[in-house]
């Protein structure tokens, strides 16, 4: 099977005006079934009916014979998604999600796996979210280069509201079916865009949207915002720029970086305009046009201002300079993803420190602050990096400490532990110097 989905990605990249009217059997393929099922996480949240890839895997090749049968007599009918809520800053009831059931899971992936190399030879370079060998760092990267080397010096910062929730259903079917000439495929994903979420035991229809949390939803947000952003920026927009203009998107999170003034604010009046066309609505409270680039720090101070910085992929971006007073794009740590980090933290170590020995603990709380290290300790932001490293530390104190009225560690036996375990250090993980060079 994997040579075939090999196969249907080089003929996307050669042909990108094909239009594909065969591809269903591949999703429905035994073989692909089973694939994909060994691909699924077996601790994921179940779906409505409970059942878990360790349950499912008591009858696997009766339950995928089956499921096979169904998808190639298209009587396969996906469940209803189960609505979970996951933190969010500013919302008191949270992010919601929408969980499949474990067999649905399956067949997203393999409809995934199909439909994915399709439009992947399509997307434009702009768009970096969760696609095949691209990353947060990249698009970082990129970002910081091109405000760099090229000439930046106007930023557009955009939000749609409620991306997910308002995506359009006909709109995004019209979309696939620039690719898709498979009946069989459009109408397997309507069905699982109309299977609706059940939310204390009720299950309620969904018209609009594609629920995040669906394996299949973030492939779709990114055709969806390819034909609605991508392509009108870089064919329209661009084209009546008198300067140089660029695009960066992940998933839903975008901005736009134009070389005169009057670019960015047509595009900034433009955007809203475009985005109703497609049943999306700008989020205006969000959205702003700020002076950014080489000469943006002078400015401001000439003006009597601070220069202004921005947020991107939980970054502030602002305007820095070197040892020699040269202008240099600088990234530090949202305030706002550092104090989540650390309250993330600090309530992991409030419920387990009792329930884990010392050294458990110690390495389970390494790995977490490994993992906020890995995606932070970039170039130029050691300081914050210094900063949250003592901040944990603080907080990992006080709650060993909180384990019993006598005090488990003195400051200097705490030091030694955490040197036992191999505490993590403040040192750069990825480079993103914005000298290096940018290609284009």
């Amino acid at each position: 099977m994997s040579t075939n989905l090999t196969r249907i990605g080089d003929k996307a990249r050669a042909q990108p005006d094909l239009v594909y009217t065969s591809l269903y059997h591949h999703i429905a393929d035994l073989d692909h079934l089973r694939a994909c099922y060994r691909l699924l996480k077996g601790n994921k949240a179940v779906g409505v009916d409970e059942v878990t890839k360790a349950m499912y895997a008591e009858e696997l090749e009766t339950n995928l014979q089956d499921l096979s049968a169904r998808l190639k007599r298209m009587g396969y009918r996906p469940q209803p998604k189960r609505r979970t809520y996951i933190p969010k800053p500013g919302s008191e009831t949270g992010r919601p999600l929408g969980i499949s059931s474990f067999e649905d899971k399956i067949v997203e992936l393999a409809t995934k796996r199909v439909v994915e190399p399709l439009f992947e030879a399509l997307f434009e370079d702009c768009s970096y979210g969760y696609r095949p060998q691209r990353s947060p760092h990249q698009c970082l990267d990129v970002l910081g280069r091109t405000i760099q080397q090229k000439r930046v010096n106007h930023l557009v910062e955009a939000d749609i509201r409620g991306f997910f929730d308002a995506v359009n259903h006909e709109w995004l079917l019209k979309f696939l079916g620039q690719r898709i000439g498979d009946k069989r495929v459009l109408r397997l994903i309507r069905r699982m865009l109309k299977a609706g979420i059940m939310e204390d035991g009720l299950v309620q229809a969904t018209e609009v949207g594609t629920p995040q949390g669906s394996i299949l939803s973030p492939l779709l947000s990114n055709v969806y915002l390819h034909y609605v952003l991508d392509i009108w920026f870089q064919r329209r927009v661009r084209r009546q720029c008198r300067g140089e203009a660029y695009l960066f998107r992940f998933a839903d999170d975008f901005l736009a970086g134009f070389q005169y003034q009057t670019d960015a604010e047509f595009f900034r009046e433009s955007l809203g305009d475009r985005l109703g066309e497609f049943h999306l609505e700008l989020a205006e409270e969000k959205t702003r046009h700020l002076e950014f680039g080489r000469y943006a720090r002078a400015n401001a101070y000439r003006r009597g201002e601070k220069p202004k910085d921005f947020e991107f992929l939980g970054m502030i971006f602002f305007c820095g300079k070197t040892r020699q007073g040269v202008f240099k794009v600088k990234r530090k740590t949202s305030r706002k993803k550092l104090r989540q980090s650390l309250a993330r933290l600090a309530d992991w170590l409030r419920r387990y420190r009792n329930l884990l020995p010392t050294g458990d603990l110690l390495r389970q709380a390494k790995a977490r602050i490994q993992g906020h290290l890995n995606y932070y300790a970039i170039t130029d932001n050691s300081e914050s990096c210094q900063l949250y490293l003592h901040l944990t530390r603080r907080v990992l104190f006080k709650w060993l400490n909180r384990r019993s009225q006598r005090k488990s560690y003195t400051w200097d036996g705490f030091r030694q532990a955490l040197r036992h375990v191999g505490w993590p250090q403040a040192r750069v993980r990825v480079n993103l110097s914005p000298f290096a060079r940018l290609n284009g």
